[in-house]
């Protein structure tokens, strides 16, 4: 049967009935069996008491039609259709109170009663019931009219608060079983307000925390134009402020241009690439969204239910709604069960209740009009009013009916009897002189354990906050099922992922953002004119990374750390350092070794020829010494390869400027004897050549060197190099060099260096033209100016070169001055002594 014929069957007969009721022809519509001589209570419930509850429910959502012939008060026009569930909600206060009367503990000795009207889901017609309750208004023409204590009601948020209001000034108590506003929790606003069902600032946290566990950063909003759907809104766009979500829209639905709204509210949806919607609306007014949405066939977007809808029987067995409404995922009223509810229910028929006129309307839409024979039961009947599988606001309307039991209790035990104004004996007033605000003040007290166990409280006008989650699942028979998930007592919040069918493919969570999350390596960068949770992807910049996705900050990577090629971690620098693994160390080290084997090579070739007058002349002893530290010359450049350590550091600089000083001490004293031999052959200047002995030539040797050995152990002392990682030049590589430790050492040993070398080349270049047939000052002289040359062109590219470059420079200017100073001196030397073995004569060396 369709939805359509479904709604038609079980209405249309209801508006006969109100129709031919108010024209005084109903009794030709119903059951014939049915007593009709009884006078019906019209459409309310009342039973007499000591004291009495007063009640508010929905049970019809239409407001009746006009009664033009202005014959019946306003109160007692009949409302259209009829919703079985909001009966149930009747009748639980009406169980609640007949098994508190049974209570030989609670309220001994007092009977309560009740009066119960219709709401009708109209705010007019809300107040204008609650009003009848407490001035004890005339119910009909057979019931003379008592003022209620407390009113339970209503369900919904707006007509609570318009009642509440108006009887504040009165103190009359207000207990509401569905009114989740959460500014009915102002107690200042509303001080005579209580409920039994959690403030929608809750249910509004845990879907705000739903969106985040499932990484929903882009929700659609759809809520009731009233105080319940403005404030729940305003209470998860609070909860959302700071944690990336954002709403995609906000659409309002009023009930008042019902059809107009759902069509815009659509219209949005479908233009949206928000796949869940945070729906908070009354069940009725959710079921034309979700039929305007399976007309236009839009199934793929994924629904967080307020507690209004999300256990709605009318909702889950409609099977139109199967393709839409799978996977409904809802915060629900936590459900509880009513020990003999059930049986209650089932036990209720018309012949036992005869006055009843809303049990037989229950009747009507159930068996209907003409099937009526008086025999019907609502034994094996499953709707929505004999279900009590999961009772909610039902168990809501219970825990308020004896909410208000204690607090009465409380109350006429007097257990403060002589502060009351009209004690004058030890007996405690009757139940008729209960006053509101004397009970509203014992409301605030009221403490004590329910059936289940459970204490129940109000803080302020609230419980604490339990509620179920709910997932809508599909049965084998093609219909929707309710699932509890999880459970929410805030703040923790339990839920069986595992347990929860998606409305996707392959049941999967859906995916709901405006930007894909940004991937590990990079980080968010708002759109400008757009909402947070819209963004575009941008690499971390070199040296910055981001290990975490949807980080809106790239992190600088550590000291001697650099980030990788994904910008996603961080890796340790590659050290830079002159190694033997490179193509130019290799070079280096090969031309070092040459020079240093070549240098050996004349060593011995001199040794061979020590005897020869070349070799003996200026003095044998200082070429062989020369030799020596021109071969540590060569080898001094290989101790600048490798990673510097403090011992590398330390020998590497001292090394080179002792053997270059020792070096150049041979070769300024050889100068100085070919002056001194000179001028030590003119008349009266035999004595200078004994001034330039062997042994004093040794000696300026040594004193030339220890010099250089004292400033190297003074800067050694003092301030000396270490190893040093560079990290001035930004790369994937730290430098690994010798920091000189103190500049004045380093510039001391330099600078003695260039003194001996300046002061060498000056006396050379003065002895180059003396008369000998062989004179070495000549070599010295070219020598020492390409010595010169190479280290004044050495200190500007030292300098300039980065990293392991300059060690390389150093490398360079050693070798070439190394190299110079072989070639000039014992090139030509080796040249006579091999190939022009004449010319090594004493004979041709004295020849002028």
């Amino acid at each position: 049967m369709s939805p359509w014929l479904t709604w038609q069957r079980a209405t249309v007969p209801l508006v006969l009935t109100c129709l031919l009721r108010d024209a005084g022809v109903v009794q030709a519509a119903v059951c014939s069996r049915w007593d009709h001589s009884v006078e019906l209570d019209d459409y309310h419930l009342f039973q007499e008491g000591d004291v009495l509850i007063g009640g508010l429910f929905p049970i019809h959502n239409l407001p009746p039609a006009p009664d033009l012939s202005f014959t019946r008060p306003p109160h007692l026009q009949s409302c259209l259709n009829f919703q079985g569930a909001m009966l149930k909600h009747a009748y639980a206060l009406v169980f609640a109170v007949d098994e508190i009367n049974r209570n030989p503990f609670l309220l001994p000795g007092v009977r309560l009663g009740y009066r119960i009207l219709d709401s009708c889901s109209q705010h007019p017609w809300s107040l204008r019931g609650a009003l009848t309750l407490v001035s004890g208004g005339k119910l009909s023409s057979r019931i003379s009219g008592h003022p209620v204590s407390v009113v339970i009601g209503d369900s919904a948020s707006t007509s609570t608060i318009i009642l509440t209001k108006t009887l504040g000034p009165f103190g009359e108590p207000v207990i509401s079983y569905q009114a989740s506003c959460a500014c009915l929790s102002d107690r200042r606003a509303f001080p005579n307000f209580f409920r039994t069902i959690p403030s929608d600032v809750y249910q509004a946290r845990t879907m705000a925390r739903l969106a985040q566990r499932f990484g929903w950063t882009w929700v659609g909003a759809i809520v009731a134009d009233n105080d319940y759907g403005r404030q729940a809104i305003q209470v998860f766009e609070e909860e959302i402020q700071g944690t990336g979500l954002c709403l995609a829209f906000f659409e309002t639905l009023s009930r008042e241009n019902l059809e107009m709204d759902v069509k815009q509210a659509v219209d949005v949806v479908q233009g949206s690439t928000a796949r869940v919607i945070l729906v908070f609306l009354w069940y009725t007014d959710t079921e034309a969204l979700l039929m305007e949405l399976v007309r236009r066939n839009v199934t793929d977007r994924q629904f967080l239910a307020s507690e209004a809808w999300s256990t709605s029987v009318d909702l889950l067995r409609n099977p139109a709604l199967f393709t839409v409404a799978l996977g409904v995922l809802g915060v629900a009223i936590r459900s509880a069960p009513i020990n003999g509810f059930e049986a209650y229910l089932r036990s209720l028929h018309p012949s036992r209740r005869p006055r009843d006129a809303l049990l037989r309307e229950l009747w009507e839409t159930e068996f209907g009009l003409v099937s009526c024979n008086g025999a019907e039961t609502l034994e094996v009947v499953e709707s929505s009013f004999t279900d009590t599988s999961q009772l909610r606001v039902t168990y809501n309307v219970y825990l308020a009916v004896y909410a208000a039991a204690h607090a009465l209790h409380s109350l006429l035990s007097c257990p403060n009897k002589d502060s009351r104004p009209w004690a004058k004996s030890s007996t405690c007033p009757p139940p008729s002189d209960i006053r509101p605000m004397e009970l509203l003040q014992h409301l605030k007290q009221v403490n004590f354990t329910t059936r289940l166990g459970k204490m129940f409280y109000f803080t302020g006008a609230d419980i604490p906050a339990v509620y179920d989650l709910v997932n809508w699942q599909a049965t084998p028979q093609g219909f929707l099922k309710l699932v509890t998930i999880g459970r929410v007592e805030p703040p923790n919040l339990f839920i069986n992922e595992s347990g929860i069918q998606w409305n996707t493919e392959l049941n999967t969570v859906p995916v709901s953002v405006c930007s894909e999350s940004c991937p590990p390596g990079t980080r968010v960068a708002n759109r400008k004119g757009e909402p947070v949770c819209c963004f575009d992807c941008i690499p971390c910049a070199e040296g910055e990374y981001s290990n975490t996705t949807g980080s809106l900050h790239c992190e600088h990577c550590p000291l001697e750390f650099w980030s990788n090629n994904h910008r996603n971690a961080c890796v340790p620098l590659q050290p830079e350092f002159l190694s033997f693994a490179d193509t130019m160390v290799v070079t280096l080290t090969v031309v070092a070794v040459c020079g240093a084997l070549a240098t050996a090579a004349v060593f011995v070739l001199f040794v061979y020829h020590r005897h020869t007058p070349l070799v003996r002349a200026n003095n044998s002893e200082l070429s062989f010494l020369l030799l020596l530290s021109l071969k540590l010359c060569f080898l001094s450049s290989l101790m600048f390869i490798g990673r510097p350590s403090v011992w590398a550091c330390q020998i590497r600089q001292v090394a080179f400027g002792v053997i270059f000083v020792l070096c150049l001490s041979c070769l300024l004293v050889k100068t100085i004897v070919v002056l001194a031999a000179f001028h030590s052959a003119r008349p009266g200047a035999g004595q200078l050549m004994r001034l330039f002995g062997p042994s004093q030539q040794r000696g300026s040797v040594f004193l030339f060197t220890s010099v250089q050995l004292i400033i190297c152990v003074v800067w050694l002392s003092t301030s000396p190099p270490m190893p040093y990682h560079d990290l001035g030049v930004k790369g994937s590589k730290v430098v690994l060099e010798c920091a000189v430790g103190s500049v004045a050492g380093f510039s001391l040993v330099l600078g003695y260096i260039g003194l001996l070398a300046s002061l060498c080349l000056l006396l050379a270049f003065l002895a180059r033209k003396l008369p000998d047939n062989f004179n070495e000052a000549k070599l010295i002289t070219f020598s020492m100016l390409i010595f010169c040359a190479v280290w004044v062109a050495f200190v500007p590219a030292y300098v300039s070169s980065p990293g392991k470059y300059a060690d390389a420079v150093e490398i360079f200017a050693i070798l070439a001055s190394s190299f110079g100073l072989l070639l000039c001196i014992f090139i030509p030397k080796c040249f006579i002594i091999l190939l022009r073995p004449e010319r090594n004569t004493k004979k041709h060396m004295m020849a002028k």
